[in-house]
């Protein structure tokens, strides 16, 4: 048995297919992982990378920056205000983005860069490069 999963932004479907798990990262409770069986469940996203392992092993990473992930039937459906799939991820782009947030802060605190250096952090985990968070 398998999970239906489905990985959604205002933009587009950015993956859809079968998974043994899923596991994300929620506003307020952490991570959590999703087994076909799992009750009902509904919560906000965090900004934290989606791991969702197909049959046959392979794994799946996005970037998500919040949104909501529903649980209900063996169908996961995380709808994301901003997602990307670690293939998409402009590695370059995140090392910068980085950067630039890291040199913001320290120049003191700024809410807006402690943002930025989180999104670029787990843009760099998700596309699986190294990165402290």
């Amino acid at each position: 048995m398998t999970l239906h999963v489905q990985v959604v932004s205002p933009e587009r479907v950015l993956w859809s297919g079968d998974a043994e798990r899923v596991i994300t990262r929620t506003l307020d409770d952490g991570d959590i992982a999703f087994l076909t069986g799992h009750t009902p469940f509904m919560a906000a996203l965090g900004t934290g990378v989606t791991e969702i392992l197909q049959e046959g092993g392979e794994v799946v990473r996005v970037a998500v920056h919040g949104g909501f992930v529903e649980v209900s039937d063996d169908r996961v459906s995380v709808l994301s205000d901003t997602a990307e799939l670690a293939s998409n991820v402009d590695v370059a782009r995140a090392e910068a983005a980085k950067a630039t947030a890291e040199a913001t802060l320290r120049d003191g605190d700024d809410e807006d860069a402690v943002a930025a250096l989180q999104r670029a952090e787990v843009r760099l985990r998700a596309a699986g490069t190294s990165a402290s968070a």
